[in-house]
């Protein structure tokens, strides 16, 4: 048979606290009405204190493995996308494995933003290569831990958030085509500048605010909304589809101007775009699964339905997927 790659699990997990717009107003010199305005932001998640990415990674990746009907042991390796990993080494993934009593191989992807697409790629591919028969992948991110609250060109834009997938082996279409791109020249207009090999963190780096992300906020929204709709056109048609077959373009969930852009240049109905980002915030790598499980367990999704799934960040990356979703409706009580 042909192997694909389907989604047979998906969970996610939101932190407890709520971070209203109002509350950073008396944080930093902002207003509700302008975050409003400029980003579709009113409220984020943010971890609790010592609540680590792999803790929300296990409890999204939990519910994943719960809804997929199978047990731990059948995973073959988990692919972990994040951009505030735990440790800089040992890898988050590796953390989450241990966490979810698992022995299988375990790995982090960073790409940033885009980071859940590319975990998508290397898990479909393994499976499709014959090399693995199940894989759980992931995007989490505790974000906030490195966003400098004295910031409002930052601060309120980010919050945390976990979702994963399982991918199984199956002679029926699943994932049926992704599209990945790179670009290191733009390594600048977003980044996190201090605590690796390059500059590592002493007592200037720290003074300095370089632990803290940083981004050129007009550079990134020209990249999002001139390399989006074309990766997703690229791959729309590598998969033989166009924009009238989805029943849901569901997009890195990085603020609302860049989304309606987005949906805007594609000609796709708002109707059939997801967006969540007013109650989440930029989760990153989280984004995507977790606004994939929204839709999931709301009963927007139909086995059937074709989706596009789009993202951008540092890097700066990219990245589209054409999903054919292949879970049934949830049962009442999710």
């Amino acid at each position: 048979m042909t192997r694909h790659a389907q989604i047979i699990g998906i969970g996610s997990y939101l932190p407890e606290h709520i971070l209203t717009n109002s509350e950073l107003e008396r944080m930093v010199e902002t207003s509700d009405e302008w975050i409003v305005t400029r980003t579709g932001i009113r409220e984020r998640r943010v971890v609790a204190d010592g609540e680590t990415t792999s803790d929300l990674a296990v409890r999204a990746a939990a519910l994943a493995i719960e809804r997929a009907g199978i047990s731990g042991d059948e995973i073959d390796l988990i692919v972990l996308g994040t951009t505030s990993p735990d440790h800089i080494f040992p890898s988050t993934a590796c953390m989450t494995q241990a966490k979810l009593g698992l022995t299988c191989p375990a790995v982090d992807v960073m790409a940033a933003c885009t980071s859940f697409i590319y975990a998508l790629h290397y898990g479909s591919s393994v499976i499709e290569a014959g090399r693995a028969q199940t894989v759980l992948i992931i995007g989490a991110e505790a974000l906030t831990r490195l966003v400098d609250f004295g910031d409002r060109s930052t601060c309120v834009l980010f919050g945390d958030g976990a979702g994963a997938a399982v991918l199984r082996v199956s002679d029926e279409p699943g994932v049926e085509a992704v599209l990945l791109g790179a670009d290191g020249t733009g390594a600048d207009q977003l980044n996190v500048p201090g605590g690796g090999a390059a500059h590592p963190l002493t007592a200037e780096t720290l003074a300095a605010g370089d632990q803290y992300l940083k981004m050129n906020g007009n550079e990134v929204f020209k990249f999002a909304v001139r390399v989006i709709p074309r990766a997703t056109m690229e791959v729309l048609e590598a998969s033989g589809h166009t924009t009238d077959d989805l029943a849901w373009l569901v997009p890195h969930q990085a603020n609302k101007r860049i989304i309606d852009t987005i949906e805007e240049r594609l000609g796709i109905d708002d109707s059939r775009v997801f967006c969540n980002v007013d109650r989440t915030g930029n989760t990153s790598s989280a984004s995507i699964p977790l606004a994939l499980d929204e839709l999931y367990t709301s009963g927007q999704l139909a086995p059937g339905d074709l989706l596009a799934l789009v993202g951008f960040g540092a890097g700066l990356t990219w990245g589209a997927a054409v999903v054919r979703w292949s879970m049934s409706a949830p049962n009442k009580k999710e």
